[in-house]
């Protein structure tokens, strides 16, 4: 029997550890917790006091808080828009952060990226500076250096927060909002990040956090991730912290495993055992197929393949292997208007995957129960 979300969140307030990472597959409930976890802490708080005084903490609801103004008559004048709140006028205005988000979102994209921020308009226009007396080119961030730019205005925060926090003397301080503050609790802050800045922002915030630490500042982070590039980072920059997986359960609860503190964190070794578990129970579903591909991408690459349908069972052909690779790629699309989603699945389906992901285990030894 598995528990509430609430427990959970309890179980991790409980626990003495500073730091503690959590790693859960997209939809699992990361972001629930993280809610729950933020009104379990204001539960506590004394008066009239505001959630930020004893928690801050990112997930997809801040990112939510920004969306595009397309301009689709001229498709040139984007805008970043700001959905009404007090968060990011607290950080901008009153904290006044702005120059140095614009610092650490440049040092993540380019120097010639410039945010101009129009917070009476609830809007914030980017521009490209190239350097000569042509008019700036006002242009639309691609996903990933949204997700910066969003990242970029917490870490600025937390970077004031623990400067702050240094100044032993509550009295000489800038700002007296970070005194009561006791969690930091931050949720995927990776969704669309390649492999190189996910790596420098998941080192840069262990930096942080070890500031934090060293300093005994008396803060505690929680972090979740989906992303097991992300979660291996944290992990070995943090040899004493809380180390967890969060499962969802059949019956809607779910459990905290606590990983093993010897060995990196067993993602792909979860990947085999859900795997064999749905081909032992007959119960493969589309998403087992993700879960083959990401076995076959990541060995392929560990073993230098340039693709990785060169890992398929020995004395197949290019036109098996091709056959194999798009039928992987079809069941595991993410993409909603594809027409591959109307594919369902059938025995031979089935059973190629049972053979393909059992050729897998036999031949690279990578999981055995």
């Amino acid at each position: 029997m598995g528990k509430k979300l609430e427990e959970i969140a309890e179980e991790l307030r409980q626990s003495s550890k500073a730091v503690q990472l959590i790693y859960a597959f997209n939809g699992t409930g990361k972001t629930r917790l993280s809610k729950a976890f933020a009104k379990l802490v204001h539960a506590e708080a004394e008066g009239d006091s505001l959630t930020r005084d004893k928690i801050l903490y990112y997930n997809a609801f801040t990112e939510d808080l920004f969306y595009w103004d397309n301009d689709l008559e001229t498709n040139q004048d984007y805008r970043l828009k700001i959905q009404a709140n007090s968060f990011i006028s607290w950080v901008i205005e009153e904290q006044g952060q702005d120059q140095n988000i614009i610092s650490n979102f440049q040092h993540y994209t380019d120097d010639k990226l410039n945010p101009s921020f129009d917070l009476a308009n609830n809007q914030i226009v980017f521009t490209f500076q190239r350097g000569n007396e042509e008019s700036h080119e006002q242009v639309k961030l691609s996903k990933g250096e949204e997700s910066n730019f969003i990242w970029s205005i917490f870490y600025t925060l937390l970077e004031l927060v623990i400067n702050e926090r240094k100044i032993v003397e509550p009295e000489e301080r800038s700002t007296r909002d970070f005194d009561n503050l006791e969690y930091i609790f931050i949720d995927d802050p990776v969704s669309s990040l390649d492999e190189n800045h996910l790596i420098e922002v998941a080192s840069n915030l262990a930096g942080l956090i070890k500031e934090s630490n060293n300093e005994r500042l008396g803060l505690k982070f929680i972090i979740t991730t989906h992303n097991p590039l992300f979660y291996n980072v944290l992990h070995n920059e943090f040899g004493n912290a809380g180390k967890h997986r969060l499962e969802k359960l059949e019956d809607g609860t779910y459990q905290l495993h606590t990983q093993r503190k010897d060995s990196p964190f067993a993602y792909h070794l979860f990947l085999c055992e859900q795997l064999t578990q749905a081909i032992q129970n007959n119960n493969i579903q589309k998403f087992h197929f993700n879960f083959l591909r990401n076995l076959y991408e990541k060995t392929s690459t560990f073993l230098g393949y340039k693709d990785w349908k060169e890992l398929f069972p020995e004395g197949s052909n290019d036109g098996v292997r091709n056959a194999y690779k798009k039928r992987i790629l079809d069941f595991s699309s993410h993409s909603k208007h594809s027409a591959e989603e109307v594919i369902t699945l059938n025995d031979q389906h089935k059973q190629m995957l049972k053979y393909l992901f059992e050729d897998f285990i036999e031949r690279y030894h990578f999981y055995k129960e």
